[in-house]
């Protein structure tokens, strides 16, 4: 540390900046120019509102050319606070920014609908500035449970709460609420850092349509019942990292979204990096969708741990990972990879839908996703990977995937049909249980699948693996538990053009593979250990006995 680095620390710290001065310190070649809002007429006591003294600080700041707003230990009730270029927000330790409960608090910003899930009132607003940062280790508040009440709807019964959400029992309030409760808007150079982001009445935060996004080390907790209390909706933005967050919701916990309540058409959502976090919810916890109404392309999710502690199955993630396009727009390239789960109720879900088209592209579909190193424990519902006929996913790899499921099996799910549903909001639990325990394939062209380990309680009687029209698949090395009845480990409906090798049938099992449907062609079974099988393939329905070729397998003497 320089001279002049010393002399900045010095003056900092005696003006109370603590342990963020070091960091302003070593960034910066001038003496940091500081606004307190008590000298603006705040005071702290959670009683008077001090959004206008903020704002005030705010403005005094950015007429200096940018600098620091630092709010000191206390309780400031806001409404909205308006950031602008070149000014930092740091909420010192035992500093709280309470959100009003009062709307008319709120300053509604032109743009999204007025009373929407993502509307017009927010309490930390930013729109078309530059070297914009929030950071601090204090808290912010929005109150959100003085904005909801139940919503009147049932529970469903005991034996479906896999299907139930917690969340479902609570709405808003008819007189509305603030959302995003912080709304960053055509940014450049946004930082979020280190803060606690708590009881926000809606989506928690929405960054859309900006540049170099740096979200880090924050904590975002509001209840688990909390109506479409999102944790981040990172939307139409470009060159965004967001690491070592912790996030628990009542909503989708890291959400991509490509839509624009501020423009004609949204943004390409591109260049997105989500790295060392944790994440707990009753709905989805990494997810691209809904709106998707445009592109998404080049997205990495790693390194992270989505879970739940030992809640009622209602509480609990809806899907640890959620790749969804239904709205006309694209996904073209994403890697994730070292995800733990426990107790999420579906690892995987991957969908392509019809739901509606706002724009019209020449570009549409969903391609180039990459998925490996998941474990996922105390699972209850089966992952799939679902396109529509005529409209298929393309190019997905999963590899190094461990899943436990521990729900027990009933009769009616076994051979169960699966409807299409191509308008159907996307959601893991939209086609009700599915007849696979493991995964769930239809519609679907080139797929690799490498190294995948399933296990099912004792009375699991579905196939474990169901593939429904896929085209060009390269699957090996897939283990399971043993199959109880008569279903075969593999089921190969209306397919071509697949190779299994280095599987593993699970001893006692029916068949190994089951192949139906006039169109199945050109399958390969090679490698493969069947000694523990009663029988290869099964051939149903109009399958042709030569849709399929044994070659170099391990079996038993059945002669």
């Amino acid at each position: 540390m320089n001279r002049r680095q010393m002399m900045l620390l010095t003056s900092a710290a005696a003006s109370g900046l603590g342990p963020f001065a070091d960091a302003r310190a070593r960034n910066t070649d001038r003496s940091l120019p500081l606004f307190d809002p008590r000298n603006f007429g705040a005071r702290g006591d959670g009683k008077r509102l001090d959004s206008p003294a903020i704002n005030a600080a705010i403005d005094a700041c950015t007429r200096a050319g940018g600098g620091m707003v630092y709010v000191p230990p206390g309780t400031y009730l806001c409404g909205t606070v308006i950031l602008k270029s070149n000014v930092t927000l740091y909420v010192e330790a035992g500093a709280t920014i309470l959100g009003s409960t009062d709307l008319n608090d709120y300053t509604p910003q032109p743009g999204p609908p007025i009373n929407g899930d993502a509307n017009q009132r927010h309490l930390i607003f930013a729109q078309d500035a530059e070297d914009v940062t929030l950071a601090g280790p204090g808290r912010i508040d929005g109150q959100g449970p003085t904005f909801w009440e139940p919503s009147g709807r049932a529970p469903l019964p005991p034996e479906d709460q896999w299907a139930d959400v917690i969340a479902h029992g609570w709405k808003k309030k008819p007189s509305g609420r603030p959302s995003p409760m912080l709304e960053f808007v055509a940014c450049r150079r946004l930082r979020i850092e280190d803060l606690r982001i708590e009881n926000s009445p809606g989506w928690t935060m929405r960054p859309i349509n900006c540049d170099d996004v740096y979200i880090t080390g924050i904590t975002v907790k509001s209840p688990n019942y909390g109506s479409n209390t999102d944790g981040m909706d990172i939307t139409g933005c470009q060159n965004v990292f967001v690491a070592n967050c912790s996030i628990d919701t009542g909503d989708d916990a890291i959400c991509l979204k490509s839509e624009n309540p501020y423009g004609p058409v949204p943004r390409l959502s591109r260049n997105i990096v989500v790295t060392n976090c944790v994440l707990t919810t009753c709905c989805n916890g990494f997810k691209l969708g809904t709106a998707t109404e445009g592109g998404f392309e080049n997205i990495a999710f790693s390194n992270s741990v989505i879970y739940n502690s030992q809640d009622d199955f209602k509480d609990r993630v809806i899907s640890g990972v959620a790749l969804e396009v239904v709205d006309g727009g694209w996904i073209d390239g994403v890697v994730i990879t070292g995800i733990e789960m426990q107790r999420t109720r579906t690892p995987i879900f991957i969908r392509l839908g019809d739901r509606r088209r706002k724009h019209d592209y020449a570009q549409h579909g969903l391609r180039g996703v990459s998925i490996e190193n998941i474990h996922s424990s105390e699972a209850l519902l089966a992952s799939s990977i679902t396109g529509l006929p005529g409209t298929e996913v393309k190019d997905v790899t999963i590899s190094n995937l461990r899943v436990d499921n521990v729900l027990t099996c009933r009769p009616e799910w076994v051979g169960r049909s699966v409807p299409e549903a191509p308008k159907a909001y996307p959601e893991a639990r939209m086609f009700g249980m599915l007849p696979a325990s493991g995964l769930y394939v239809r519609h679907v062209r080139n797929l690799r699948l490498d190294n995948l380990i399933f296990s099912a309680t004792p009375s699991e009687a579905r196939p474990t693996v169901i593939f429904d029209d896929v085209i060009g698949a390269r699957v090996w090395g897939i283990q399971t538990t043993p199959i109880a009845g008569s279903m075969p480990m593999m089921q190969i409906v209306q397919s071509s053009d697949f190779w299994l090798s280095g599987c593993s049938a699970p001893s006692g099992s029916s068949a190994f593979a089951g192949v139906q449907g006039s169109s199945s062609a050109n399958i390969l079974l090679s490698g493969n250990d069947l000694r523990n099988v009663k029988k290869p393939v099964e051939f149903t329905g109009d399958a042709s006995p030569q849709a399929a070729t044994l070659s170099g397998n391990i079996e038993e003497d059945r002669s």
